[in-house]
């Protein structure tokens, strides 16, 4: 029961971090024609984008959490081989599932980033 309630809280937290990067884009009724010297045509309106976190602390909160993650599960195993009363093992086995999938997310993002950061210096200038 408690995997569920972790599910959902993740896709919240991705819906809201898909609704942070959607701030970025441009609004479909507005073309680069319609800008002129930083100014927009009248009958344009653009709405203000929303206070958004930069690429860095949205990355250095990700990593944060997988640590946090990490570190759970660490102690909650150290705990049940202690013997301590009320860890089972199952808690113990799905935390550290958690913290193998969020470390192997995480290498993947940082896989792509690579990735991207290798496409955009090869690029010709």
């Amino acid at each position: 029961m408690t995997d569920r309630v972790d599910i959902n809280r993740l896709l919240v937290e991705m819906r809201s971090l898909k609704s942070q990067t959607q701030a970025f884009a441009r609004p479909p009724e507005l073309a680069p024609k319609d800008v002129m010297e930083n100014r927009v045509r009248p009958g344009v309106t653009v709405e203000k984008a929303g206070e958004t976190q930069s690429f860095g602390s949205l990355m250095e909160q990700a990593i944060n959490k997988v640590s946090e993650v990490q570190k759970t599960s660490s102690s909650l195993r150290s705990a049940y081989v202690q013997g301590e009363p009320g860890v089972d093992i199952t808690e113990v086995m799905v935390a550290s599932q958690k913290a193998g999938v969020s470390f192997q997310a995480m290498v993947q993002v940082r896989n792509k980033l690579l990735e991207a950061y290798r496409d955009v210096m090869n690029m010709p200038v």
